[in-house]
């Protein structure tokens, strides 16, 4: 009972080892290149103009909220 055990064990083993090995080879695919960058540079200055409204807010409520104390 024992030797099936390690046998099966060893079998096991063995048919992991082989499907990490070839398993990823079966989607290897061929990939044609990058696509240039379509941004002309409006998301980036959307971006930086919602960074300084937050700060603005944020300024804001610092100022306000000085008064109170």
């Amino acid at each position: 009972m024992a030797v099936t055990r390690v046998s099966f064990v060893v079998v096991a083993v063995a048919a992991a080892l082989i499907f990490a090995i070839f398993l990823p080879a079966t989607y290897a695919q061929a990939s044609g290149p990058a696509p240039a960058p379509t941004s002309d540079g409006t998301s980036i200055d959307q971006g930086i103009a919602y960074v300084l409204m937050l700060v603005a807010l944020v300024l804001t409520y610092l100022i306000h909220a000085a008064d109170f104390y």
